[in-house]
């Protein structure tokens, strides 16, 4: 069946290799009469793995769009924290439903999310991706040039670019499944390689930013004469970055190049539950973070007051009993309250 697709990042978004893989386990085998074989154990493990990390992950990263989008007023970090919370939750959402239906053997409904809403996928990794480069990115320039950043920096300026990264992802996405996966069972449109090569430049692009704009306030932070003190914003940024690089960069790797040369076929299963955990951790760090060396005994937290604190820019005072001062989370202008 893989030889049927074309080696594009559709693949990344084609789950047929899967159906394929498991019918396999399914039908008869080496000429023997026998009809039916029992399911492939291993496969049965991952899918349910899948499906219970999803679901963890979608209750985190629904919690905290409840938080940010309803009961905090947001910030310059805070809005990137909302759009990637929201890419995570429909990527989450997707592999949840496609996990069942592999488990309970819908082939129906995996043939039909396979081949009507497989760009969602591209749509939504494109779109994390971007919101975690944007912000590594904006962190950077308030350490380096925290003067210039101040004065010069739109107070709209996050959901802007979080608003024009969403676009540009849908446009990439679209595109790709316009001509690209239209055309897997027929012929090639002399346009799909172009658009993979501006997809795969593009994601090449937002690690190069989101590794370098980390390696340069990892720099700033802890080495030189002119250390600043990390902020719970920095540690939480960072873990979420290197999170990213260990679960969630594996899946682009594997989809986006080593699906062209036909590499690794039994990887996909492995890297799908691995960008699962990448999208189930992120709220899990900001809670861990947010709450770390709080006296939970002597004083009672929310999850609003933890998130707050996750994303404090100021370094924090450590005194029994103390709240969240309103001016310790102002970043650009604007407030968390």
């Amino acid at each position: 069946m893989k030889n049927l697709l074309r080696p594009t990042t559709a693949g990344f978004l084609n789950t047929d290799m899967t159906v394929t893989a498991w019918e396999t386990d399914l039908t008869t085998t080496n000429g023997s009469d026998q009809a039916f074989h029992e399911p492939n154990t291993e496969l049965i493990i991952l899918q349910l793995l899948t499906a219970i990390v999803a679901l963890v992950g979608l209750s985190g990263n629904a919690v905290v769009l409840w938080l940010l989008g309803f009961r905090m007023r947001r910030n310059a970090f805070s809005v990137y924290i909302l759009n990637l919370a929201g890419a995570d939750f429909l990527f989450l959402c997707y592999q949840f439903i496609h996990s069942l239906a592999l488990v309970f053997n819908f082939d129906f409904v995996v043939r039909v999310i396979s081949r009507f809403l497989s760009p969602l996928l591209t749509f939504v990794y494109i779109s994390g991706l971007s919101f975690l480069s944007a912000i590594s990115t904006e962190r950077c320039l308030s350490v380096l040039w925290p003067i210039w950043y101040r004065c010069r920096r739109s107070r709209h300026m996050s959901t802007v670019m979080c608003a024009l990264l969403w676009a540009l992802s849908l446009v990439l996405s679209m595109l790709e499944g316009n001509y690209c996966f239209l055309f897997i069972w027929n012929t090639q449109h002399v346009w799909c390689p172009v658009l993979d090569f501006i997809t795969v430049s593009w994601l090449i692009l937002l690690f190069v930013l989101l590794t370098g704009s980390s390696l340069a306030l990892m720099t700033r932070l802890l080495c030189g004469s002119h250390r600043v003190p990390p902020t719970k914003l920095y540690v939480t940024v960072m873990i979420t970055v290197l999170v990213f690089l260990l679960c969630g960069l594996p899946f682009g790797i594997y989809f986006f190049l080593l699906f062209w040369f036909d590499a690794f076929p039994h990887l996909e299963k492995f890297v799908v539950l691995l960008s699962c955990v990448n999208s189930c951790a992120n709220p899990i760090i900001y809670f861990f973070v947010g709450s770390f060396k709080q006296r939970w005994w002597k004083q009672r937290h929310t999850l609003r007051l933890v998130l707050q604190r996750a994303l404090q820019d100021t370094p924090e005072v450590d005194e029994p009993g103390e709240s969240l001062p309103g001016g310790t989370l102002a970043m650009s202008g604007n407030l968390v309250s």
